[in-house]
């Protein structure tokens, strides 16, 4: 077994692990911060927006079972890639969506997964993602993990108003 990471941001994190967590070949999502200038960030911290950080998930996945591009395809069907100001209802930097690669082979195939969309007519805006080196990954603090199952009231509440759930299927389903 050979077990990668794939690391993406893409809104509130909460929204990002289920999406990911129910596939074979998914060993773990966490809900972090990447991207930033601060060690060890706290979710106060990053939510206020000045530390550079992303909220993004990692994702430890066996490549044998379930490859990048297949985890490339999901991440795109769960964010708005025209949006550089955050995504859906959470807004500011933290929020923006990102890929961070962590070898050359993601970033070439995450790159040509950002042509193939941009190419595809699907969107008549640009596709804004970033795709960008990964950087330490810091995971958040423990009631974030897991949250769709912990909190599943407050997590739905959450999502329905969040408009993601429109954004999909609007336009990926």
């Amino acid at each position: 077994m050979t077990l990668q990471k794939a690391t993406f941001a893409g809104g509130c994190f909460w929204c990002m692990v289920k999406p990911f967590d129910q596939w074979d070949g998914v060993h773990q999502v966490i809900s972090g911060y990447t991207g930033g200038k601060v060690i060890n960030p706290t979710y106060e911290q990053v939510k206020k927006g000045n530390t550079g950080h992303y909220e993004a998930v990692e994702i430890t996945y066996d490549d044998a079972i379930i490859d990048y591009n297949t985890i490339l395809d999901l991440y795109w069907k769960q964010i708005d890639p025209t949006d550089d100001g955050g995504q859906f209802q959470d807004r500011g930097e933290q929020y923006r969506a990102a890929i961070f690669y962590h070898t050359k082979e993601q970033w070439g195939l995450a790159e040509a997964s950002k042509e193939e969309l941009a190419t595809s007519g699907r969107f008549s805006k640009p596709i804004v993602t970033e795709i960008k080196p990964a950087t330490p990954f810091y995971p958040a603090e423990e009631y974030h993990q897991d949250f769709y199952k912990k909190n599943k009231e407050e997590y739905e509440e959450d999502r329905a108003k969040s408009g993601r759930d429109e954004f999909i299927e609007d336009n990926w389903e």
